[in-house]
């Protein structure tokens, strides 16, 4: 089921197959602004999308590289392969998928997840969606799940309305990267008090060599409506490197609430430099449940801007780390109004050599009365080799404010191992065990099949792991 694809973990990465490349349209490799227009005249954008991302690409090139977190120098843009297409068009048909997709999706269980609890499910392979299917009750009610062309395709007012203002192309970099170069993702409006029980899933899968996949999501969550959506990524193992710098914006409108679930696990060679924020209107309510795993390097630090009174933010960021691995994440909540409210829960675990890193902000604006947030963070180090910093920044400019902070950094201690294995647990059973319980606020946020894999899973990571 989609789960076991969703998350494999590195020490066993079951999900690095490649598949024969064969694409229907390639622009040419390296990054200029013909590569730009190519990618616009392919998808026959209209021109204000095109001047869209003609401006960003200049966003791009005025902007250096961050200094602030790891070392990202190595990154050559012109080395990568920025749009193909492998597919003429995209398939609401599980049956019409093109073989060598349909392999790769069946093998990474994305239909059976489908059949089993998903309300609707959008497959990206490469720069393109190629399938994509809603349940026709959510239609019925007025809920749009499209990719993120169609979207804009059969949805233009609504997408030019907030598409690039929760993150704008001269947010960072790596925004105006994904600004200009962008290509599938998701689309999703809720329409005012509709709830979508069920989650929408969307699954990215890289398969080229030095590929870069820049998916673009835009949810819409209108007054008192709720959605849950839940993202999953693997990568094929190849020894040239990918780059992966997604965007996600959210609006939550008055008294909606919004759930956004990331369970990322690249492939060792994948840069994973990811923007994502959403906009909290009155009473609203935003969930970022983010999970870390696989990757080179990984930046990502999901935001909520809390702009309406009574507006809430909670971010729960859970990273994993193992040799040649860098995990430099976190969360923002920046209060902007009076009487909001959020919580920042970090959780890591590095080994072997690993490094993870926590990066946080909490900004209260003056006059945002009585404003509370609370940040808590977790390392868990398995051996001498790990290493794990925290970086917080507390920018508090109304006296009312309540603001917490705690931090802890702790070993798998002697005598934890010790009464496990004298209750017949192996070694790395024991350690596999207490990183589980470690990660429990994690796996408590999950529907409960995704639970049950994560645990399996991390168990499969931690085989051979000694401290």
């Amino acid at each position: 089921m989609a789960i076991t694809a969703t998350l494999p973990l590195n020490r066993s990465y079951r999900y690095g197959f490649a598949m024969p490349e064969r694409f229907v349209f390639a622009a040419p490799r390296g990054l200029n602004a013909d590569v730009v227009r190519t990618i616009s005249q392919h998808k026959n954008e209209s021109e204000w999308m095109a001047q869209f991302r003609l401006n960003a690409l200049k966003e791009f090139d005025q902007k250096p590289l961050p200094t602030w977190g790891p070392d990202l120098s190595a990154i050559d843009f012109q080395s990568f392969r920025y749009y193909l297409v492998p597919a003429e068009k995209q398939y609401d048909s599980w049956d019409e998928v093109p073989a060598e997709v349909k392999e790769t999706y069946e093998r990474l269980g994305i239909p059976e997840a489908e059949r089993k609890f998903l309300a609707g499910v959008g497959g990206q392979y490469d720069s393109m969606a190629v399938y994509h299917r809603t349940r026709q009750e959510l239609e019925q009610q007025g809920v749009v799940f499209l990719s993120m062309d169609e979207g804009l395709r059969q949805h233009p007012e609504i997408v030019r309305r907030y598409f690039g203002t929760i993150v704008p192309p001269n947010d960072n970099k790596f925004a105006a990267l994904n600004s200009a170069v962008w290509s599938g993702g998701s689309f999703v409006y809720v329409p005012k008090g509709v709830r979508v029980e069920q989650p929408l899933q969307a699954y990215f899968r890289i398969n080229a060599k030095s590929m870069g996949q820049f998916e673009r999501t835009l949810i819409v969550v209108e007054e008192g409506a709720y959605v849950h959506y839940i993202e999953g990524c693997t990568a094929s193992i190849n020894s040239k490197d990918s780059l992966h710098a997604a965007v996600v914006e959210i609006i939550v409108k008055p008294g909606a609430r919004a759930r956004y679930t990331t369970l990322q696990n690249w492939s060792t060679n994948v840069y994973n430099l990811v923007t994502k924020r959403a906009r909290v209107e009155q009473e609203g309510t935003m969930e970022w449940v983010d999970f870390n795993g696989g990757s080179k390097i990984t930046m990502k630090f999901p935001s909520v801007y809390l702009v309406g009174r009574k507006a809430r933010g909670d971010i729960l960021s859970v990273a994993m780390a193992g040799a040649g691995q860098h995990q430099d994440t976190g969360g923002k909540v920046l209060c902007l109004a009076p009487e909001t409210s959020g919580t920042i829960t970090a959780k890591s675990v590095a080994f072997e050599g690993g490094r993870t890193s926590y990066r946080g902000l909490v900004k209260v604006a003056k006059n945002a009365k009585n404003a509370k947030v609370h940040v808590v963070c977790d390392a868990l180090l398995l051996d001498q080799t790990a290493r794990n910093d925290t970086y917080p920044t507390m920018k508090i400019d109304e006296n009312s404010a309540q603001i917490g902070h705690e931090a802890t950094v702790a070993k798998i201690g002697d005598d934890e191992l010790f009464y496990l294995r004298s209750r017949g647990l192996s070694e790395p059973e024991a350690r596999s065990m207490i990183v589980n319980g470690f990660f429990e606020p994690f796996t408590k946020q999950l529907p409960m099949e995704y639970a049950v894999e994560f645990n399996r899973l991390v168990e499969l990571e931690m085989e051979g792991s000694v401290g």
